[in-house]
């Protein structure tokens, strides 16, 4: 039940009003969280299924820990989705190993990553949709905008014109290049290192990965 959600997810709906009334608001939170340079950032990639139940965990228990800790601060955060998803030999359509629903979530995704280059508003909304997947209710996951005061016009507009599903054709592509290969997902990269079974503890690499000389208070312990 929504009760039931993390305090964090109240901050990220709180922060989205509050930005749809006073851009200014939102605007000062985006200047804060530019904290290292570009340069400086360390890449952090996550390759993932919408209706995996690991992937599903792993975004919305663990990948919350990036904004909980000040790690954004200095990450780039890559979402891939449509990370097992293949191309049929036979018809040419784009197949999903857990059936069409999955794909569905994984067009939805791939146009939230597509609509907005903001980071928090693709985190927020990713965790939504996937808090929604755990549950059972990922057919629910258009309340998300309501939710977290997004505009779901140009969502719906990307989603229903069928653009999601031909950037998923896109992120087969991607995902068919990795080196080596995912074994399983959730397939988390540093630096485009793969974690292997060790991705859960993947903010002590991000923290021996990042060589700026400003270092979030997470780092500093470890």
């Amino acid at each position: 039940m929504m009760a039931n959600w993390p305090i964090f997810f109240f901050i990220f709906v709180f922060m989205f009003a509050s930005a749809g009334s006073s851009s200014s608001l939102h605007d000062k939170r985006i200047e804060i969280t530019e904290f290292a340079s570009p340069g400086e950032r360390v890449n952090l990639s996550v390759y993932f299924e919408s209706l995996s139940e690991p992937c599903a965990t792993f975004i919305i228990k663990n990948l919350v820990e990036i904004f909980n800790k000040d790690l954004i601060n200095i990450v780039n955060l890559q979402l891939i989705p449509w990370a097992n998803a293949s191309i049929s030999n036979i018809n040419n359509t784009i197949l999903c190993q857990n059936g069409p629903y999955e794909c569905q979530l994984n067009s939805v995704e791939a146009c939230v990553l597509n609509v907005t280059n903001n980071v928090n508003k693709q985190y927020a909304l990713i965790y939504c949709f996937e808090f929604l997947a755990l549950e059972g209710r990922h057919e629910k996951w258009q309340n998300c905008f309501n939710q977290l005061g997004l505009p779901e016009k140009p969502y719906l507009d990307c989603f229903h014109a069928g653009n999601g599903t031909l950037l998923g054709r896109d992120y087969v592509s991607q995902v068919s290049k990795l080196s080596p290969p995912f074994k399983f997902l959730p397939w988390v990269l540093v630096n485009d290192k793969p974690l292997e079974k060790d991705y859960e503890n993947f903010v002590t690499h991000v923290c021996q990965a990042y060589k700026g000389p400003l270092v979030p208070p997470a780092c500093q312990l470890i």
